[in-house]
Parts: structure tokens; sequence; C-alpha cells
């Protein structure tokens, strides 16, 4: 396979994943939480990273893109394996989304309108299939994509 059809089948992957995403947000009715926002970043560099390294092809810098793509999934791999150990209970994450910022403070802090409304909870699994979350789920596409880009760099 060519190196263009790696970068392009890495590209179109993180838009997949992104479209999925967001079918499970405004479609399933399935909000995001803040871990589950962190991780589309990424794949949205990577398919710019795509659409850049196919317009550049080897020309100036269009051959470091690969490298760039690669370096976009294993980040929002990255991102999703923090995620799914905070789902796991195997480490602490973000006080802004996890069950332990709701159990700080006094009654009346619990009480209060001031805070934020509708908060996502990232240590709640909202959806799961074969026992892995989504997050899970994107770790694994992520990595896969992340040798896709692996590929094209070294052609």
């Amino acid at each position: 396979m060519s190196r263009n059809a790696y970068i392009a089948l890495a590209a179109l992957g993180s838009v997949a994943l992104l479209a999925g995403a967001y079918a499970f947000q405004h479609i399933g009715g399935l909000a995001p939480c803040q871990l589950c926002l962190w991780q589309r970043w990424p794949h949205v560099a990577a398919a710019l990273i795509g659409l850049f390294a196919l317009a550049l092809g080897r020309w100036s810098h269009g051959r470091f893109m690969p490298w760039l793509g690669m370096l976009a999934a294993l980040t929002s791999a990255g991102i999703a394996a923090y995620h799914t150990g905070v789902e796991r209970g195997w480490w602490q994450g973000p006080t802004s989304c996890t069950g332990s910022s709701l159990t700080t403070g006094s009654g009346a802090d619990l009480l209060s309108l001031d805070g934020p409304l509708g908060v996502v909870m990232c240590d709640q699994v909202a959806w799961q299939m074969a026992g892995l979350s989504m997050a899970s789920w994107n770790m694994l596409a992520s990595l896969g994509l992340a040798v896709l880009w692996g590929m094209a760099a070294r052609r």
C-alpha cells in the first residue's frame, strides 16, 4: 500500500472516531465528560495533519507529517488510557468531574446552585461493549491509527 493510502486511512479513521463520538452524543444522548472532550482534540489534529500531508506530498515538510499524525493518535490513546484508569478506579481523575468532587465540602455546598450544572462524571462509564468503555475502545482504535501513521512514515 502507498504512503498516501496509509495517511488517508489513518486520517479517515480519526474522522470516523469523531463521527462516532458525535453520534453517541447527539443521537444517543450520551453527553461527553471533560476527559472525553480532551480525547477528541488529537483526532481533529490528526485529521488536519492527514489533509495537509496529502496536500504537501513529499515536498517541504510533508514527509514529517505522518510522524505528527502518529503523535496525535498516541496523544488521544494516552488520554483514553488515563480516562480508562479513572473509570476503573486505578487512579484519581480531575476533581472537576469525578465522584470525589461531590463528596468534599459541607452539606450546604452540595445544595448550592453556584456550581456547574449537568457535570458529566469522568469516573462513571456511560456505555460499554464487551466489558470495555468508550474510552477503552478509543484507546485501542487510536493505537491502531498510530500504527497506520507509523507505516506511512516509514514509506
